[in-house]
């Protein structure tokens, strides 16, 4: 069986499955097998070490990448790894907090609220806290929240360590946005993580219970952990300290969503026993590939020096394209695709265009629909964010928690009911006015019906009618979840409501909302064999914790535009990376942080790493962004290329000099000629008329002004270098 396990791995990667005992680092490149690695090493752990498989606890960043090793393991170890805990840090906080929730204020149902649920309540936060969303911006305080709970502070903690105006009034927010979460009976994302640590501190023989039962603890994409996700594992693995963590600081891309790169930089302080081994054969990219990326990493200072080899051929040169404008860029994009695929025998699904930013899909998605081409948009709609698919969840939702007022005020009137949004905002400010959850005010207008007196409540007779039925009707789904498993749920609430009609009352696009409602029926099918509160909890589960790149499907013959970030975990024969211009990769926002300059890079690094054979970078002379138009300068990333490695394209249409090797212009050089504003400076501008500058910074092309326009065009963000701004005298 051992032979079985370590045949076919190279020297480093048999080491790494071999070395069970103790902390473990496993420096592993791109394309070199780390998924294998883990994989072999938790069936080397059951098959030839004897470790029960009830006692292996295996943490990913996705669904996706986590079904991707639990059928490998399947394969590799057959029924044994059902016993197996394999999922997402999120998934298996939320399994803890469903059996041992109540020591932090939670029942088993709670509901987990995605961004659109989160911007609800933070809304309704800010309107008790009275705090002026147009002063400050929902998704802003947003941010804040997030970042407090992704380094463990809650909303005293927050308020304790706030050191402007701005995290003031944010931690006033999250104070109030937090006992609207309790009186919900539900959380966030970040507090799937957060209340379990909270929960593993303050209730000790909680913790024990992991602690005793988990002897080998494996957590993949390590660069990617935040603190509160590196405490858990540290909680976790500190009685048996077998601690396996797997990545590569070159790939660490997601500060924005707080993860911290000292975490797997550190490792070795923290665990100075622990040993390291690197992965260092790259097994998926052509040798120009890879000296590409290396190249383009090299510049980074913050890494730990690793020298990554390719198992394949040298193989061809990157092409370097330059068109005119982003519509021409697109249109090169999609014909060299059709060479591709006429010429050579590639098909659509091996070819993916990444970009850095969602709004670069525009040009290329209205190039594919103009010649025809399949594609699939990754980011875009999910299928769980249409609205007919989130009226059902809602149902869903709060069949199994009543408490949760988010859902209640989604589908109160629902199909149509004769509960207006002036009757639910009665109900809301009453149920404020009496201190009581909004499903409790509900329950107090059935009851004022039935007695011979003045009703407490606010509403108009008819109204007062309609919540009975409603309060009626959740009662019986209710009562028949208990019966019933999650696909004959679904078919009772559709036929108690008549969603089914009331989608047919827009007769547009009725058939389809009608499809995605039962594709939800056929995804609810998955969990018949499980009991019927724990189908419908493991669904609403699955539905909340699902990402964007999870409905990736190889199967469909379609090319695949996707962003840098989303392409992470991802391999493509053939890769286009468009928009490398200054400004847009590396981005305007990291231009003043060497830190953030840095992980731009390793973004670059990322997308070049996930080409196998033929790679495209492109760029725009001229690009539409940010509401301007104008020239732009070659990505810096671009001059870090070694140029023997590229091949340059000629642009369509026009006759200009190759700029692929070109110097982008010095600091002085831009500052000469790109115009400075100061604060009160009256401008003017083509598009929204003459306004007043608010606020001036940057340097250079990497100027940034905000101007507060009149006329109706209200307040924007421009690049200098992009926008034609004016002066105006007096």
């Amino acid at each position: 069986m051992t032979t079985h396990l370590l045949e076919g791995l190279n020297e480093a990667q048999r080491e790494a499955v071999e070395a069970i005992q103790g902390p473990l680092l496993i420096i592993a490149g791109p394309g070199s097998g780390k998924t294998r690695v883990i994989t072999h090493r938790i069936a080397y752990l059951v098959r030839t070490v004897g470790v029960s498989p009830h006692r292996i606890l295996a943490v990913t960043f996705t669904n996706k990448a986590a079904k991707e090793m639990k059928d490998r393991l399947q394969r590799l170890v057959g029924t044994q790894a059902n016993d197996l805990t394999v999922g997402t840090f999120h998934a298996f906080c939320a399994s803890v907090l469903r059996r041992h929730g109540q020591h932090v204020g939670l029942e088993s149902g709670f509901s987990i609220f995605d961004d659109e649920d989160q911007m609800e309540l933070i809304k309704a936060a800010m309107e008790e806290a009275e705090v002026d969303h147009k002063q400050f911006p929902r998704r802003s305080i947003q941010g804040v929240i997030s970042r407090a709970k992704s380094v463990l502070l809650d909303a005293q903690g927050l308020a304790m360590q706030q050191r402007s105006y701005f995290e003031e009034v944010s931690a006033r927010v999250y104070a109030r946005y937090e006992e609207l979460l309790a009186q919900n009976n539900a959380v966030d994302f970040d507090d799937l993580l957060l209340k379990t640590v909270f929960l593993f501190r303050n209730t000790p023989e909680v913790l024990r219970r992991y602690q005793e039962r988990y002897v080998h603890l494996l957590v993949d994409e390590f660069q990617d952990t935040n603190v509160v996700q590196y405490t858990l594992a540290k909680l976790l693995a500190d009685n048996y300290r077998n601690i396996c963590v797997v990545g590569d600081p070159d790939q660490s891309i997601y500060s924005w969503r707080s993860a911290d790169i000292r975490n797997i930089l550190n490792f070795q302080k923290d665990y100075t026993d622990a040993k390291t081994v690197t992965l260092d054969v790259n097994y998926r990219s052509t040798g120009t590939i890879l000296d590409a990326a290396k190249g383009v990493i090299a510049a980074n200072r913050h890494r730990l020096a690793k020298d990554i080899r390719t198992s394949r051929e040298e193989g061809s040169p990157l092409i370097v394209h330059e068109a005119f404008t982003e519509a021409e860029e697109a249109q090169y994009v999609i014909q060299q695709i059709d060479r591709l695929v006429r010429d050579d025998g590639i098909k659509r699904s091996d070819c993916a265009v990444m970009y850095r930013v969602n709004a670069q899909s525009r040009a290329l998605e209205e190039a594919c629909l103009r010649h025809g081409m399949p594609y699939r948009l990754i980011g875009g709609v999910r299928f769980y964010q249409r609205r007919e698919v989130k009226d059902v969840i809602a149902y869903l939702r709060l069949i199994s928690n009543p408490e949760d007022q988010v859902s209640l005020t989604r589908i109160i009137n629902k199909p149509p009911r004769g509960i207006g949004q002036r009757s639910v905002d009665q109900l809301v400010h009453w149920a404020r006015s009496q201190n009581i959850p909004l499903h409790s005010a509900l329950e107090l207008v059935c009851e004022d019906r039935t007695e011979d007196k003045p009703a407490s409540h606010p509403l108009a007779p008819r109204a007062a009618q309609a919540v009975f039925g409603f309060v009626t009707l959740m009662r019986n789904l209710r009562e028949e979840s208990g019966r019933l498993d999650a696909v004959d749920l679904i078919d009772a609430l559709l036929d108690r409501t008549g969603y089914q009609a009331y989608l047919r009352s827009s007769p547009d696009d009725w058939e389809e909302r009608w499809e995605n409602v039962l594709e939800l029926r056929s995804a609810a099918g998955e969990f018949r064999d499980l009991g019927h509160s724990e189908g419908l909890t493991t669904l609403l589960e699955q539905v909340a914790l699902v990402a964007d790149v999870d409905s990736y499907d190889e199967a469909t013959d379609a090319i695949t535009l996707i962003t840098l970030h989303q392409a992470k975990g991802l391999e493509f024969p053939v890769v286009f990376i468009t928009g490398m211009e200054e400004g847009l990769l590396p981005h305007i926002r990291s231009m003043d942080s060497p830190e953030e300059l840095e992980e731009e890079r390793r973004l670059c690094y990322v997308g070049i790493t996930r080409c196998m054979d033929r790679l495209f970078l492109t760029r725009a002379f001229r690009r539409g962004i940010r509401g301007s138009s104008g020239p732009t300068i070659p990505s810096r990333f671009l001059q870090e290329v070694p140029p023997h490695l590229i091949k340059s394209a000629k642009p369509i249409g026009q006759k200009r000099t190759v700029w692929s090797t070109s110097k982008a212009p010095t600091l002085e050089q831009e500052e000469k000629t790109v115009p400075v504003f100061k604060t009160g400076d009256k401008v003017s501008h083509a598009t929204f008329g003459e306004g007043l500058v608010v606020s001036y910074a940057g340097r250079g092309q990497d100027s940034e002004v905000t101007v507060a326009f009149s006329g109706g065009a209200g307040v924007k963000r421009l690049m200098v270098s992009y926008a034609p701004l004016e002066k105006v005298e007096g």
